[in-house]
C-alpha cells in the first residue's frame, strides 16, 4: 500500500481532503507507522523516506511573512512503539558554507543555520517540546512555555536523550533523527498532537516555518501550530526510568577568613521516573550544582536586588509551571532561594546544602496540569542556619482555547536548632497562596493576566497581599499594553523574588510599526511607555516617561534611540554609586532626563557586537554610560567574546564621583561535539573583584559528562587571591 493511499485511508474519519498535487494545501501533518528499522546516518535511503508524505511549502517569516520561503524545506515523520523518527531536507540554490556558532549542544541565535521541530503533545498550544539540529549535526532540545510569547519562554537548559545525524550535500543539507517516546510526555492512546517546523537560513538571512506565523509574533509561538495525525494511537511501552548518579570532589581556600577545605568527595544523584505517559517524578539526593556556569555580573546602580535566572537542571523540566506565577516584580516562587541562606554572623548570603528534593509535575488530563515539589536543606550550626523544608503546589486548568486558571501554594518551614524543641520551629514559617487567570486568545493577539496572592507568617502584618491586572494587544502594526500592580506593605514571600513592597504601579505603553518596501529596512516605528509608582503614605515615589524609535534592518541589525524623563523619591538613604560613599538622604526627590541609543550589528557576521549608550542627569549630578557585547567567531571551534560596561558618574560633594568599570572577556572552545572548554573572566571595580571561572566539559556519552571547574577571586590592585576552588564532577545518565 502506497503512503499517499494510507494517508487518505486514515484521514477519512477526520474529513481530510487532499489534492492529487501531493499536499500543496494540506492543513495537517501525518506520522506513518514504521515497519522496518532505519539506520541513523543522515542518509535518507530507507523506504519510509520515499517521495510521498512530506510536509513542505514552508512560508517565509522573516524578512516578510506573505510569501513562500526562498530556501524551501520539507519534513517527514514516522513512529513505532518506542520512537519518533524525523527526516528533513533543507534546500539551497547551490553549494555554500553554513553558520554554526560552535559545536556545543544547545546552540541559540538567529545567526545559526538550523531546523527545529516543535511538538505540542497535549494540544494546548501553550507548552511544547522542541528539538533542533544544525548542518554539522549539533543538537539542541528545549522546553517551550507560555505559548512562546517571549524568547525567554524557550528553555534550552533542559537536557534529555535523543539522537540525530546531519549530512551536507551540494544543493541541500538533510537530517535524520530518532526521539525516544520516553523522552516526551504525552497522553497515552493519543492519535494527534500539534506540530510546527521552522528553519533559520544564514545565507539568505531568512527564517521560515511550515505553518505560517505573523512576523509580529515570535517564531517560537505555538498558537499557530497544526495537527500532527498518527496512523494509530501512541502507547508508551518502556519503563521510562532514568538514573543519573554522580561522584564529585571539591577543594577550596578562603584567604579572607584564613580557612581551607581539604579535598572532599561527594556522592549523589538524580532520578527521573515516568508516572504514566504524562507525569514525571524527579528525585534528587545530595545534589551538586558546582558545574553550573557562574552568573554574568552587572553594574548595579539600582536600589534593589537584581534577578538572575535559574540554571540548575533539577528545577527546569516543567519549571514554568512554578516560575510563571506572579509578575516580574512580584514572583511568589523563585527556585534560587532554595539552597541559599543568610550567615547569622556575617549577614552574607551563603550556599546551604540541599539534602534531598522530589518533584512531581506534568499533565493529569488534557486540561489539568499539576506540580508538587518538596526539598530539604541542611542545618549549619556554625553559621546559625537552621535547616528548612520547602513545599510547593501548583495547579493549572485550561479554559477556553489557550487560557488557564492557576493556583499556587508555597510553604517554607524552619527546623528547630534546639534539639529539645519539636521538629519544626512554630515561629519560623512563611507561606504564600495565590490564584491567577492567564489570558491567551486563539489568534494570539490578546494576552493578559489577573492575580491575587497573599502571604502568611507567625506575625500578623498589614496588607500581606499583592494583586495585578495586565492586558496586551498585538497585531501587525499596533502593540499596546496596560498593567496595574498593587503590592502590600506586608507581602513577604520569602521563597519568591520581590525587590520592593508597599506601592502601587500603573504601566501603559503604546507602539506602532511600519513595514516599508525596502532592500535595507525591514521595519521601524515609535513606542511610548509610562510608569508611575505611588503609595498612600508618600504619594508618588517613581515616575518614568520613555520615548523610543526602533529600526530593524533586513540584515538582522537593529538601531534604537530613546529619551527618558524620570522622577525618584528616596524613602531610604541611598549611595548613588553603591561604592560606600556618602548617601543621599531619605525624603529627598529628584527629576532627571537622559538620552540613549542601542545598536546591534548583523549577528551572522563572524565579528558582531552590541553597543549601548546613555547620557544625562543622575540624581544631583550627571552620568554617561557605555555598554557593549562583542563576539568574534572563528569557524565553529572558537568564540571569543567581550562584555564591557563603563559608567562615569559625577556628583557634587559630599557624594562620591565614580568611574565604574566592568570587563568580562570570555573564550569558548569547542574542540569536538563532545569536548568543550570555557573560560570566563570578570573584572568589576564596583565590588573590587576579579573573578576567573574556567570549565572543561567532556560529554563522554549522551547527556553524561565529566566536568573540571576552577574558580578564583582576586583583589584587583594586588592580585592577591580572596578565595578559590577546584571541582571535579562525573555524572552518567542511565535509562532502565
Amino acid at each position: 500500500m502506497g503512503y499517499l493511499t494510507r494517508i487518505l485511508i486514515f484521514c477519512a474519519p477526520l474529513f481530510c481532503v487532499l489534492s492529487s498535487s501531493a499536499f500543496a494545501q494540506q492543513l495537517n501533518a501525518f506520522a506513518f507507522e514504521l515497519k522496518e528499522p532505519i539506520v541513523l546516518d543522515g542518509i535518507l535511503d530507507e523506504e519510509i523516506w520515499g517521495p510521498e508524505g512530506w510536509n513542505d511549502n514552508f512560508t517565509q517569516y522573516f524578512p516578510y511573512d506573505t510569501s513562500a520561503a526562498a530556501a524551501q524545506s520539507r519534513v517527514k515523520i514516522a513512529f513505532d512503539d518506542n520512537n519518533l523518527y524525523i527526516a528533513a531536507i533543507m534546500e539551497n540554490t547551490g553549494p555554500r558554507k553554513y553558520v554554526s556558532t560552535s559545536l556545543r549542544r544547545d546552540y541559540r541565535g538567529e545567526q545559526n543555520d538550523g531546523i527545529s521541530f516543535v511538538f505540542d503533545t497535549f494540544n494546548d498550544k501553550t507548552n511544547a517540546f522542541q528539538f533542533g539540529i544544525n548542518p554539522y549535526g549539533v543538537q539542541r532540545e528545549a522546553l517551550l512555555a507560555n505559548g512562546g510569547a517571549r524568547s525567554e519562554d524557550l528553555n534550552l537548559a533542559w537536557d534529555n536523550k535523543w539522537y540525530a545525524r546531519a549530512s551536507i550535500h551540494e544543493n541541500h543539507w538533510q537530517v535524520e533523527a530518532i526521539i525516544p517516546l520516553s523522552t516526551i510526555r504525552f497522553k497515552d492512546g493519543a492519535q494527534n498532537w500539534n506540530v510546527n517546523f521552522y528553519r533559520i537560513d544564514s545565507h539568505y538571512g531568512e527564517r521560515s516555518s511550515w505553518t505560517p506565523i505573523p512576523r509580529n509574533f515570535p517564531i517560537i509561538s505555538t498558537a499557530f501550530s497544526r495537527p500532527l495525525i498518527f496512523e494509530k494511537p501512541l502507547k508508551k511501552n518502556s519503563a521510562n526510568i532514568s538514573l543519573i548518579p554522580f561522584i564529585a570532589g571539591r577543594t577550596s581556600q578562603n584567604f579572607l577568613e584564613g580557612t581551607s577545605e581539604a579535598f572532599t568527595p561527594a556522592v549523589g544523584g538524580d532520578a527521573k521516573v515516568g508516572i504514566g505517559p504524562a507525569l514525571n517524578l524527579d528525585l534528587t539526593f545530595n545534589p551538586d550544582f558546582s558545574q553550573v556556569e557562574v552568573d554574568q555580573q552587572v553594574t548595579n546602580l539600582d536600589r534593589f536586588e537584581i534577578f538572575f535566572p535559574e540554571r540548575r537542571q533539577f528545577f527546569l523540566e516543567n519549571g514554568d509551571l512554578f516560575a510563571s506565577f506572579g509578575h516580574p516584580l512580584a514572583r511568589p516562587f523563585f527556585s534560587r532561594r532554595i539552597g541559599v541562606d543568610r550567615d547569622s554572623a556575617t549577614g552574607q548570603n551563603v550556599q546551604n546544602k540541599i539534602i534531598y528534593g522530589a518533584r512531581l509535575s506534568g499533565k493529569v488530563t488534557d486540561d489539568w496540569r499539576v506540580g508538587l515539589m518538596n526539598m530539604q536543606t541542611a542545618t549549619d550550626e556554625d553559621r546559625g542556619i537552621s535547616g528548612k523544608n520547602f513545599s510547593v503546589l501548583a495547579v493549572q486548568k485550561k479554559v477556553f482555547s489557550r487560557s488557564n486558571v492557576g493556583f499556587i501554594f508555597v510553604d517554607r518551614e524552619s527546623l528547630a536548632l534546639d534539639e529539645y524543641q519539636s521538629l519544626f520551629n512554630p515561629n519560623e514559617y512563611n507561606r504564600m497562596m495565590g490564584v491567577e487567570y492567564n489570558l491567551a486568545s486563539e489568534d494570539n493577539r490578546w494576552t493578559g493576566k489577573a492575580l491575587y496572592h497573599r502571604t502568611f507568617e507567625s506575625i500578623d502584618k498589614e496588607n500581606p497581599r499583592t494583586l495585578n491586572a495586565y492586558i496586551l494587544y498585538s497585531d501587525l502594526h499596533w502593540r499596546w499594553s496596560a498593567s496595574y500592580l498593587d503590592i502590600g506593605a506586608g507581602y513577604n514571600p520569602e521563597v519568591g523574588f520581590v525587590p520592593r513592597v508597599d506601592y502601587k504601579r500603573f504601566n501603559p505603553d503604546l507602539g506602532y510599526r511600519f513595514f516599508p518596501k525596502s532592500k535595507f529596512i525591514n521595519s521601524h516605528g515609535p513606542q511610548i511607555e509610562y510608569e508611575l509608582r505611588w503609595n498612600e503614605t508618600l504619594g508618588n515615589t517613581d515616575r518614568d516617561i520613555g520615548l523610543q524609535y526602533e529600526v530593524r534592518f533586513q540584515s538582522l541589525a537593529q538601531f534604537t534611540v530613546g529619551y527618558t524623563n524620570s522622577y525618584v523619591y528616596l524613602f531610604d538613604d541611598f549611595d548613588p554609586t553603591r561604592t560606600g560613599g556618602e548617601p543621599l538622604l531619605a525624603g529627598t526627590d529628584y527629576t532627571v532626563s537622559r538620552y540613549g541609543f542601542e545598536f546591534r550589528s548583523n549577528p551572522r557576521q563572524a565579528f558582531n557586537f552590541r553597543l549601548e549608550g546613555e547620557a544625562g542627569e543622575y540624581f544631583t549630578g550627571d552620568i554617561a554610560s557605555l555598554r557593549s557585547e562583542m563576539a568574534w567567531r572563528i569557524g565553529y571551534t572558537a568564540n571569543i567574546g567581550m562584555n564591557f560596561s563603563y559608567n562615569r558618574i559625577r556628583l557634587p560633594e559630599p557624594q562620591n564621583d565614580a568611574d565604574l568599570l566592568l570587563v568580562g572577556p570570555r573564550i569558548d572552545l569547542t574542540f569536538t561535539k563532545s569536548l568543550f572548554w570555557t573560560t570566563f573572566i570578570q573584572y568589576n571595580n564596583q565590588i573590587e573583584n576579579i573573578n576567573v571561572n574556567t570549565r572543561l566539559q567532556w560529554r563522554f556519552a549522551p547527556v553524561s559528562d565529566f566536568f573540571l571547574v576552577y574558580t578564583d577571586n582576586y583583589f584587583p590592585d594586588t592580585f592577591n587571591s580572596k578565595q578559590r576552588s577546584l571541582v571535579l564532577k562525573l555524572n552518567y545518565w542511565l535509562n532502565i
